[in-house]
């Protein structure tokens, strides 16, 4: 067992990812405690795991840290456009290709998937594992969300009427300040008194971190297997989506990262802008799903390549960011 560990790992499978393979196995073989309610949750476990990562992370910036973190105005700026210009415009010119073969729907479900927001906690935890830039990572995931509650439902309204109609955003507003940037000011606020000792344990945080990768990964498969979102497509089908949308996330991925080459970025704010561009998020696709599409029927197809996206994205950024990490403690 032990040479089998060693050779997984040198081919990049470390602990972690196998953890997510079995969190995966597991949300097929035993979904139900994934999809309990009473008298708590697995998904209000990790939605209150997503707040601790964050006041955590905010014990560990210094209020100079963060005016450095956010004074890069071009990493943001081309972060933003990855994410709501370049993102969309790249999937565009295959709608052809989608509509002619009777899967219209599908390519909706994956127009609606390049036009959504950066996923805030993912983002930053991968940002954190790979050591970026991690004030600036908050900023723009934080932000991408907000941007997103109106360039979205604005792209998608391109291709269904009923994006013109109303769209509620307290929700989202509400929740992303309360689970996001409250413990990030609560976390700085604490900064002076307990930010020497978060920095003394960053290690055991960063195993708190994965923990809530992996509880985030398990509920969302329980999620789409209980609904069963994988029936009505043949295996092939699957599989050449899977390929799709893990085409999307290796082109996107590969150009953001050329550009920040070309633009002189620093290996800090490379790795932030690599995760935060290349990344989109499964909440905010849900919520918007409900708002954006009028038919439950439809749902579950257009919802699918946002689920694939959403774990495959998470098990390429967390092999990515491992060997970032492990390069840099060489």
């Amino acid at each position: 067992m032990k040479k089998l560990l060693e050779v997984l790992k040198k081919a990049g499978f470390d602990g972690f990812l196998l953890m997510i393979a079995a969190m995966i196995l597991m949300a097929y073989f035993l979904p139900k405690p994934g999809m309990v309610k009473e008298p708590i949750s697995l998904e209000e476990i990790a939605n209150a795991g997503v707040s601790l990562i964050f006041l955590f992370y905010g014990m560990r910036l210094s209020v100079e840290k963060l005016k450095a973190g956010l004074s890069n105005w071009k990493m943001h700026i081309v972060v933003q456009l990855t994410t709501f210009l370049f993102f969309p415009l790249l999937v565009l010119p295959f709608r052809p290709l989608f509509v002619n073969n009777g899967y219209e729907l599908l390519w909706l479900g994956v127009f609606f998937l390049a036009a959504l927001p950066s996923t805030v906690s993912s983002s930053v935890v991968m940002v954190s594992i790979a050591k970026g830039n991690i004030p600036a990572a908050i900023f723009n995931a934080s932000i991408s969300s907000l941007i997103g509650v109106v360039v979205t439902p604005l792209w998608v309204g391109l291709f269904i009427a009923s994006a013109t109609g109303d769209f509620d955003v307290t929700q989202i507003v509400i929740k992303l300040i309360l689970q996001v940037l409250l413990p990030v000011i609560i976390g700085i606020s604490l900064n002076s008194r307990f930010g020497s000792i978060a920095e003394k344990y960053k290690k055991q945080l960063k195993y708190f971190d994965q923990a809530v990768i992996l509880t985030i990964i398990y509920t969302s498969f329980c999620k789409s297997f209980s609904e069963h979102l994988f029936e009505g497509f043949t295996a092939l089908e699957l599989a050449g989506l899977a390929t799709g949308m893990m085409a999307l996330f290796f082109a996107v991925f590969f150009c953001v990262g050329l550009f920040s080459r070309l633009l002189g970025f620093s290996d800090e704010d490379r790795i932030t802008v690599l995760f935060c561009g290349s990344k989109k998020s499964l909440v905010h696709g849900t919520v918007m799903s409900k708002v954006l599409f009028q038919h439950n029927t439809i749902t579950g197809i257009v919802l699918l390549p946002l689920m694939l996206y959403h774990a495959l994205q998470l098990i390429s950024a967390s092999i990515i960011a491992q060997g970032m990490a492990r390069r840099k403690e060489v």
